[in-house]
């Protein structure tokens, strides 16, 4: 897998996840409405903190890769979400988050195009799964190039996409 880069977009950019993002993005993240399809509860700085460790560190199974980045607005160099890949083989499952205050933007669509453009240009078959109630997310999915599928795992809606030829 290509090393991670900078993925400029009009408004955004998606920079490469560090452990120092963790105290910018605690706030970020700290709506319990976040975790209303996926989940859990938002996590503490230290929470947080040990997560992106474990995200830099990679994938411990052989043959995955884990791709995380942050979302910065250009507009003020805030962090205003994440997205990220997990990479298997030819394929990636995507997933997106933007903060309560930075959503009904098109931040989570622009970026979300922006990562699966990136996998595709490398041969990648994209995936997501949504939430079925999930409409915002679904929005986000099909406006990535994501067209959704009749499986459904885990509860999820799959979304799919195929590797550009």
């Amino acid at each position: 897998m290509t090393a991670l880069e900078v993925i400029p977009t009009e408004r955004l950019e998606l920079v490469p996840l560090e452990v120092g993002h963790a105290e910018e993005m605690a706030a970020v993240l700290n709506d319990p409405a976040l975790h209303a399809f996926i989940g859990g509860a938002p996590e503490g700085l230290e929470e947080l903190r040990a997560r992106y460790v474990r995200w830099v560190a990679g994938a411990p199974e052989p043959g995955t890769t884990w791709c995380n980045w942050v979302i910065r607005a250009r507009e003020d160099g805030r962090l205003v979400g994440t997205v990220q890949a997990t990479v298997v083989g030819d394929g990636a499952e995507v997933a997106w988050v933007v903060g309560t205050a930075w959503q009904g933007r098109g931040y989570a669509s622009e970026a979300a195009r922006a990562l699966v453009g990136w996998l595709r240009d490398r041969g990648r078959t994209v995936v997501a799964h949504v939430h079925p109630d999930h409409a915002a997310s679904a929005a986000v999915a099909r406006a990535a190039g994501l067209v959704r599928t009749d499986v459904v795992h885990d509860g999820e809606v799959r979304w799919e996409s195929v590797a550009a030829g």
